[in-house]
Order: structure tokens, then sequence, then C-alpha cells
């Protein structure tokens, strides 16, 4: 058996000591988020009336961003169809507008905010169909 210098010994020992710490730490239990406290996500996807025409798909971008200022909104995304091409996935719309809120009620509130209530108004013409996709933590 070699001889330990006191600097190899005090490397040792708080090798051990953070590998004895890790194995203290308790395992954290998944817990179902209260309802007041539950990620909302809310996904719409645009269909616009002239597929292929930049000024609608630009007035629409235009519109959502006003839109984005809306208080309870977390975050956002505005998007287009990704160049992927597998079975599984839909290209055929035109914009999709991500949208999250810290909870339900926030979603709740942002459909009756009178600036998505007027974004609607004013730019629903653009569209000829719109699908929505909500998604609640588990």
């Amino acid at each position: 058996m070699s001889k330990q210098t006191r600097r190899q010994f005090i490397a040792d020992a708080s090798k051990v000591a953070a590998i004895t710490s890790l194995a203290a730490i308790p395992v954290a239990v998944a817990k179902a988020a209260s309802p007041e406290n539950r990620l909302f996500i809310h996904h719409v996807y645009f269909w616009l009336k002239n597929h292929d025409s930049k000024e609608d798909r630009d007035k629409l971008v235009a519109g959502l961003r006003k839109l984005s200022t809306v208080k309870t909104i977390q975050h956002f995304h505005i998007g287009e169809p990704a160049a992927t091409n597998r079975d599984v996935i839909d290209r055929s719309y035109n914009i999709s507008w991500c949208l999250f809120f810290s909870n339900k009620a926030e979603q709740d509130s942002y459909q009756i905010d009178p600036i998505h209530l007027n974004f609607v108004k004013e730019y629903s013409d653009l569209w000829t169909k719109v699908i929505v996709y909500d998604a609640e933590d588990i």
C-alpha cells in the first residue's frame, strides 16, 4: 500500500462525500399540478382563403403580433409548416399560433380579452379553416 499525501486524502475524501451526498438526495415524486398551476397550451392552426398569398400571410402574422400583447400570454410562437415530410405530418395549414398560459383561467381571460375579440373581427376574413388544440399539464 502506497503512502497517501494529505492533498490526495482530501481529494479522495471530497469525492466520497460528494457521492454519498448524492445517495441521500430523495427522489422527487411527480405530483399532478393543482388546477391553478397547470400550464395551459393553446395551439391554433390557420388555413388561408388565398393559400399562396404572401400579402394575406403577412397580414395575419401582423395581426397575431398585435394579439400577442394580451397580458395573460406568457410565451407565444408564430410559425409555418416546417420542411419535414413524414406520413404523420400535416403541412396543409399556413400559419400556426402557439400560446402558453400559466393556467386555464389565464387562457379563459384571453378568450374574452378585447384585443382577442378585435383580432377575430378584423382578420377572420383571411381564413377558411381554424383548428385549435388545447393541452394542460398532467
